[in-house]
């Protein structure tokens, strides 16, 4: 992958499985190098993922999901290096939101108007880092009012769906992967060539 075009892929500790796996796997098919980082772990550390569903309670339930390796060390971030941020939803995000280091790099790409993708309970950590005010985005239902507390408009949604605003591009849940990572590489300019040989992908 030599040459390859570079995302960063902020996940950690129980992350939503799907909402680790499936992005990153989707970003690799067609054709970019993907960092996938967590504070204080380096290339080559495990992070543990939970998987949640629903299953008639009044929230979802939460069970063991698969580990997962990171690619990138988060000491050895350069920002500019990189096309797009993704943040994966789940349970880390409400940790990693007290990173200023975490906050500061999504604010970096925000401000220089870059791709940021999140999903899920991942726009806990655009909320915390006060790049939401003005925006339309969407989010896991229980994170509406931090959206609309930290000056954002919350925008009810199916799960299956992504909300897209300037550079931002949101989803409520895993059920949404595959239009928010479409809306995702249309906000980076990628083109996906249909009928042509295997790979061919303009990125």
């Amino acid at each position: 992958m030599e040459n390859a075009k570079k995302i960063l892929f902020l996940t950690g500790d129980f992350a939503e499985d799907y909402e680790t796996m499936v992005p990153f796997q989707m970003l690799l098919m067609v054709g970019y190098e993907v960092h996938a980082v967590c504070p204080n772990k380096k290339k080559g550390d495990m992070i543990k993922t939970a998987i949640h569903d629903f299953e008639g309670d009044q929230t979802y339930t939460e069970k063991p999901g698969h580990n997962f390796q990171l690619t990138y060390s988060f000491s050895d971030i350069k920002l500019a290096d990189y096309e797009g941020l993704v943040i994966a939803g789940g349970r880390a995000p409400e940790y990693l939101r007290l990173n200023q280091e975490v906050l500061d790099l999504v604010r970096y790409f925000a401000e220089n108007n870059k791709p940021l993708a999140a999903v899920c309970h991942g726009i806990q950590i655009l909320t915390a880092a006060r790049v939401v005010e003005g925006r339309r985005l969407t989010a896991y239902p229980a994170v509406a009012p931090e959206v609309e507390l930290a000056g954002g408009t919350y925008v009810t949604v199916e799960a299956t769906e992504a909300v897209v605003d300037g550079n931002f591009v949101t989803s409520p849940a895993w059920p949404g992967h595959p239009k928010f990572i479409r809306a995702f590489l249309d906000v980076l300019g990628t083109k996906i060539v249909l009928g042509q040989p295997a790979g061919t992908t303009a990125v």
